[in-house]
């Protein structure tokens, strides 16, 4: 393991340095030409081609654009600082995501270098929070469609569908898909859930070069339940209360069936389904094909990361760690899920490392008291009754959070509830009293849904807690010593993955290969002192999800289900993520 660790370890710092500065410079390679069938006004109207005023005068002559653009030619950097100045100009966060999704849909080139290049600053408006807000106007100010639409009412026009999309088989790296039942946190959200679909495919194409054009963002409208879309006469999407059942499976695996037989090196990312579905459809199809849900697998990655960083700052592995998650649903599930595995290859038996938590749902501690009750997700972590029958409790019939906390005394405390304030006082002190350094992590988004603030915990326990967030933090001076509070971000995993894909073809995602993604963001994020974040910055992102592509390719060939093989992990990830920079054009 050991061995493992320092090879992937050995190119970080390369891959840093490369891939950061790639945009400018693609690895020191001419650049292959792009090749350009249009011409005059059809030229201005393709977003991966258009480069507007950066068109040079031989160029524009090539294309038939004389006349059609102001004389003046303004490269690359030049056009940075004009949108960068208009950007900054827009009134609200609402405001400058339509006006980046405006320039994506102009120029996309320079929509991902003005992305890259403010990443950290943009990364909060192509997606969450901000991208929530623009989901639920998503009819009133529908302008381009971009993705494939699926009805449920005319299932034998997925294929169709997906043809007219216009890529062939060997073109498809990606597809992200929604049934936009839980989107964020506004639940919900009909035809509208397709632009998650593109918010997540921004954030790969920006965090780890998956090319935009190689990528389907997918929207399966089985109907909704949100009754103010029903009644709403602007609302575009099937007008009817969400399909279940059988039906409902029948679509999903016909979709599958399609996808995979049309795009068979392209992994499914499942986005946003709703909790009684997303782990039944993973456990479904992630056998059969290479699949991944970020809900489930790429929440659970970095929390995993931040906790690793964590239990190495602590000075205590994961499998000595006493773990209560509050909020036992998808997210907080698969957390458990993916600790666990990590705690068995570090030498626990499965039922071991499955004592090491208490998890918590809507109906307090999830034990066999509960009955059928009880996901059967949630099953494997059920505590006994007769683990139970000597609890000092407040009410018998339901065991909450200061219950089990005042009888585990964890080590660690991970909230995916969703109750703001749910960490109180005196629950922080109480584990606090047990425990050297309280390992804290508060997930539930947005901010007005967290757990605990940073400050608060902090201040709980004199500065030994040990944090990471589901929202962005400031920084909080205590005792005269700053601490970086650190975002537990999907961003940090899910590129890496995707990037991943690209390089080894793997058949399926494996739980090494997710774990493999943990491990790596978790060796970068134990990098700092005292105060430092548990995780690294967003700033970094290419350079994590370029570490963890490697990694990932590395136990995808462990696994034996890489279909290509890597001999130069560094050079072969950074050759395969797209710079968004203007090529050398070839008028064909």
């Amino acid at each position: 393991m050991a061995e493992k660790a320092d090879k992937v370890d050995s190119g970080v710092a390369e891959a840093k340095d490369a891939i950061a500065k790639g945009y400018k410079n693609p690895s020191g390679r001419r650049p292959e030409k792009q090749r350009i069938w249009e011409r005059g006004r059809e030229v201005l109207k393709q977003p991966i081609v258009n480069r507007g005023t950066a068109f040079t005068r031989a160029e524009r002559k090539e294309l038939g654009l004389v006349g059609l653009q102001p004389v003046g030619v303004v490269d690359i950097d030049g056009q940075m600082r004009r949108v960068y100045e208009q950007y900054r100009a827009q009134p609200d966060p609402l405001s400058k995501n339509l006006f980046l999704s405006a320039m994506r849909d102009r120029n996309e080139t320079l929509f991902y270098r003005l992305l890259a290049e403010h990443l950290e600053e943009m990364l909060p408006i192509v997606y969450t929070p901000t991208i929530g807000e623009a989901i639920q106007k998503f009819s009133h100010w529908y302008m381009r469609p971009s993705g494939v639409f699926l009805s449920i009412d005319y299932p034998d026009d997925i294929e169709e569908a997906f043809t007219n999309y216009g890529l062939g088989s060997e073109e498809v790296d990606l597809i992200v898909v929604t049934d936009s039942e839980g989107i964020l946190g506004i639940g919900d959200q009909g035809v509208g859930g397709v632009m998650i679909a593109t918010g997540k495919l921004s954030v790969y194409t920006a965090a780890a070069g998956i090319h935009p054009r190689r990528a389907i963002p997918v929207v399966l409208d089985v109907g909704t339940d949100n009754i103010g879309l029903l009644n709403d006469d602007l609302y575009i999407g099937a007008r009817h209360a969400r399909v279940r059942g059988k039906r409902y499976d029948e679509f999903v695996e016909k979709f599958v069936e399609v996808a995979t037989r049309l795009y068979p090196n392209a992994m499914i990312h499942w986005e946003d389904f709703g909790a009684d579905n997303a782990y039944r459809i993973l456990d479904t199809y992630r056998q059969r094909c290479c699949t991944f849900n970020d809900d489930i697998q790429g929440t659970a990655a970095v929390v995993v990361a931040a906790a690793l960083s964590a239990c190495k700052t602590a000075h205590t592995p994961l499998k000595d760690q006493r773990i209560v998650i509050h909020g036992a649903g998808t997210a907080g599930v698969g957390i458990a899920e993916l600790m666990r595995d990590e705690m068995v290859r570090a030498g626990l038996s499965e039922r071991e490392a499955n004592s090491r938590f208490w998890c918590l749902g809507s109906r307090g501690l999830i034990s066999a008291r509960l009955g059928d009750k009880v996901r059967p997700f949630q099953k494997q972590f059920a505590r006994s009754e007769a683990e139970l029958k000597d609890w000092d409790v407040d009410d018998p019939k339901r065991i909450d959070l200061a219950d089990v906390v005042r009888n585990v005394h964890p080590t660690m405390l991970i909230g995916t509830s969703a109750q703001a304030g749910a960490f109180t006082e005196a629950i922080v002190r109480e584990m606090a009293e047990h425990t050297e350094r309280p390992i804290v992590f508060p997930l539930s988004n947005p901010t007005s849904k967290a757990e605990a603030l940073p400050a608060d915990l902090l201040e709980w326990t004199d500065g030994a807690a040990l944090i990471a967030t589901g929202s962005p933090f400031e920084p909080v001076v205590h005792d005269d010593v700053t601490y970086e509070i650190a975002q537990a971000n999907n961003a940090l995993v899910f590129p890496g993955i995707g990037l991943a894909v690209t390089v080894c073809r793997p058949t399926r995602i494996t739980d090494h290969m997710i774990a493999a993604a943990a491990e790596a963001v978790g060796r970068i994020g134990a990098e700092g002192g005292t105060g430092s974040s548990l995780l690294p910055p967003v700033s970094m992102l290419r350079a994590v999800s370029g570490s963890v592509a490697m990694a990932v390719a590395q136990a995808a060939a462990e696994d034996g289900v890489a279909r290509v093989e890597v001999h130069d992990s560094v050079q072969e990830v950074f050759d395969l993520m797209w710079q968004p920079t203007y090529r050398p054009i070839e008028a064909v």
